[in-house]
């Protein structure tokens, strides 16, 4: 089964439903954290207030898309429901009763990602729940959300970024792996010459820039030249300077759901190396889901 991420695009009527769409939605996360966790397949997911006329969702997870929007409409809805109060042109209502008119407006509102990237790509959140479970490991370090919006100068430096995103893909996942730290992550374009990237990584926030400039560094030294105000480059050398950076412009997340609190990304690994270790080389390795 593969992992997916999705970004999904809430366009507000104004200012005042962005406002408050921010004050109501934190009430709301328990029943949906309850609602994630009964579906299963959902690694992450965190709400933000992009701008005054955007909310984004976004999550990673098993499977394929539709499912899973079906599940939440059947286990989250009243905060669908909730949400689409303050949206434009929202699909029908309440959103429980229309699932297939909910999977169709997210789908048209998904935003692709230039790059993807997991620190474990072959087993499921069942798989690594059961892992965990089976071992008597509960972990005890905290996983926290970097959303970093870098605004790009112009349309052609736009696409431009896009292109170099995409090319530069496959390395970009070998050099986040070398950090060790993040869990997932991706560069999204987001429209309206902006591009998001998005993380769940471990530890303290200064310590996971130091060790991310040190081997991502260089894929955002390139961005940076088509970003507006940006830090001074190369990352690496001005590691401070970046951290001030991201600390100043990361989007705070409402309701961050986490399948496994606790658990990091070398727990995890350690988990999968120790199943494969007992499981012998023709046998599966991790417990079925």
């Amino acid at each position: 089964m593969s992992q997916n991420h999705f970004t999904v695009n809430f366009p507000l009527k104004s200012p005042a439903d962005a406002k408050t769409i921010a004050e109501e939605l934190p009430p709301l996360m328990p029943g949906l954290f309850q609602a994630e966790d009964t579906i299963g397949t959902i690694y992450s997911s965190r709400f933000t207030v992009l701008n005054e006329k955007t909310l984004l969702f976004l999550g990673d997870f098993d499977g394929e898309f539709g499912p899973l929007m079906i599940s939440l409409a059947k286990d989250a809805g009243p905060v669908f429901d909730a949400i689409f109060l303050h949206v434009d042109n929202p699909p029908p209502t309440p959103v429980a009763s229309n699932a297939d008119a909910f999977v169709e407006w997210t789908a048209g509102h998904l935003l692709g990602a230039a790059t993807l990237f997991s620190a474990y790509p072959d087993v499921t959140v069942k798989e690594i729940k059961a892992l965990a479970s089976a071992a008597g490991v509960t972990g005890a370090t905290q996983q926290l959300p970097f959303l970093l919006i870098l605004p790009i100068k112009s349309k052609l430096a736009y696409v431009e970024v896009e292109l170099l995103l995409r090319a530069r893909a496959h390395r970009t996942q070998k050099d986040l792996a070398t950090v060790g730290t993040p869990h997932f992550a991706q560069f999204v374009p987001l429209g309206n010459l902006e591009v998001g990237f998005f993380t769940v990584y471990d530890g303290s926030f200064d310590q996971y820039i130091a060790d991310f400039t040190k081997y991502i560094g260089p894929v955002f030294d390139l961005v940076f030249k088509f970003t507006k105000d940006p830090p001074p480059s190369p990352c690496r050398k001005y590691v401070q300077e970046f951290i001030d950076f991201g600390k100043r412009i990361n989007l705070p997340p409402i309701g961050f759901y986490q399948a496994y609190p606790g658990l990091s990304v070398q727990d995890i690994h350690t988990l999968i190396a120790d199943s494969k270790s007992q499981s012998g080389p023709n046998q599966s390795s991790a417990p079925a889901a």
